[in-house]
């Protein structure tokens, strides 16, 4: 298939939905801020839009900056709630926005190229579909990065759209349709998981490592006693061996945001990563600042000499670098400790979350579509994490959450994408192309009957 992939780096949400395609598909991913897709205004448009979104996710120090930076990011990120109406689909302010930015000559590079190569767009961001449907391209995929979507994603007048959608949950396809797009441009996919860990060689291997991770979750058996059947049913014997240390990997935000909870944290685990019973990836990602306050923090809880052993620190000014290296580190990882941003689908993967506080109302959603299916438990009060951490570990709280994970989330999200794109491309647009993986019934639908 003639296929262009463009992303946008705001975060890591949108650039991490976007590499799994990109490699099961083995086609380049290019950003729409650069060259060859942007000129010198489409840059300076795109980053406007980039700097905005990385003060509403990273405000700074100051508590009331960061308390009116987080009330503008509910505005800009508002979702109405699910039930209130079923036509959702009247523009709201940062539809407009976006709506008056094409008009003044955002993405006009980006048109340009799909004109000149005659191919088809997939974006994991809601921009460059918008200025690809304002252009009246006619081939626009869009992967959606959220457990549940803003109108922004849809454009001005959604029942003229010609972007399909690719959906990571029920959720996103029945508020897509809330916002007035059409049923036969929408697929349940569930969410890109990185293509290494998901293809096909890679399933065994999946659930191996669930295995060994419910064992070192469940210290005292008392998850394995009650569920022992089912569990290996699915998973085959367990390991005997938890003596294995448990690996928690801790990771902030792409824009640094929450990266002082370390500072709370160490402190804490001190004597658990002295004698090896915790081992701790420290996520800094492609943020060199963040990188420097987790080794000030380590040493100031004198474990600089853990460094490399117990503690690991994962920076890389490369995003495509430092993805290939977090993506290595999650089959030995037992808890992954973030906020509920786009890593909520990386439970998928058999991966208990600890959820910190949400940054925007999509993180909201996102955190409560993971307690939902029991794959993720909130953060409690730090100065009591020895005593609501333990307890997890020994009432196997933990371990079922890492099956839940592994049983309710989707895994299969990539190759979803992928053969679903094959249909959508080969049949030039055919409704029976959608291959749905379930039916998915709009908001006022009952018993299968639409009002």
């Amino acid at each position: 298939m003639h296929l262009d992939i463009i992303s946008l780096e705001m975060g890591y949400g949108h650039l991490r939905a976007a590499y799994p395609i990109a490699d099961a598909l083995g086609c380049p991913l290019y950003l729409a801020d650069e060259p060859p897709i942007a000129n010198e205004k489409d840059s300076w448009l795109w980053q406007l839009i980039r700097r905005g979104h990385s003060f509403l996710s990273r405000p700074g120090e100051s508590d009331w900056l960061v308390r009116q930076a987080n009330a503008l990011m509910d505005l800009v990120t508002i979702i109405p709630p699910m039930h209130e109406k079923v036509d959702q689909s009247k523009p709201d302010f940062a539809t407009k926005f976006i709506a008056q930015l094409i008009k003044r000559g955002l993405g006009r590079g980006l048109v340009e190229y799909l004109r000149a190569r005659k191919s088809a767009l997939l974006t994991t961001i809601y921009a460059p579909a918008l200025v690809a449907n304002a252009a009246d391209i006619e081939r626009i995929y869009c992967v959606v990065t959220d457990a549940d979507v803003q109108r922004v994603w849809v454009p001005y007048e959604p029942k003229l759209s010609r972007i399909h959608y690719f959906a990571p949950s029920t959720r996103v396809a029945r508020r897509l349709q809330a916002y007035g797009v059409r049923e036969d441009h929408i697929t349940l996919t569930g969410f890109p998981l990185p293509h290494e860990l998901t293809d096909k060689p890679a399933l065994e291997v999946l659930r191996a490592n669930v295995a060994r991770r419910i064992v070192r979750l469940d210290p005292e058996a008392t998850f394995r006693r009650l569920h022992a059947p089912m569990v290996t049913r699915l998973l085959g014997d367990l390991p005997e061996d938890s003596s294995e240390p448990l690996v928690l990997t801790f990771a902030v935000g792409g824009a640094g945001a929450q990266a002082g909870l370390v500072d709370e944290l160490l402190p804490r685990l001190k004597d658990r990563l002295r004698d090896e019973r915790i081992h701790l990836n420290l996520i800094a990602g492609t943020r060199a600042e963040v990188a420097q306050r987790f080794a000030q923090a380590v040493e100031s809880s004198r474990l600089t000499s853990r460094l490399g052993k117990s503690i690991n620190i994962l920076y890389e000014p490369s995003f495509a670098k430092y993805y290939r290296q977090f993506n290595a580190l999650l089959p030995s990882t037992d808890i992954l400790w973030t906020k509920p941003s786009e890593l909520s689908f990386y439970a998928g993967l058999g991966l208990p979350l600890v959820l910190s506080q949400p940054v925007g109302t999509h993180e909201r959603y996102n955190r409560r579509w993971l307690r939902e299916r029991g794959a993720a438990l909130k953060q409690r009060r730090m100065e009591y994490f020895p005593g609501w951490f333990d307890e997890w570990l020994v009432d196997g709280t933990l371990a079922a959450a890492a099956w839940s994970a592994f049983t309710r989330i989707p895994s299969d999200g990539t190759s979803n994408i992928v053969r679903a794109l094959s249909n959508l491309e080969n049949s030039k647009g055919d409704v029976d192309a959608n291959d749905q993986l379930a039916p998915v019934w709009p908001i006022g639908a009952v018993g299968g009957q639409k009002r």
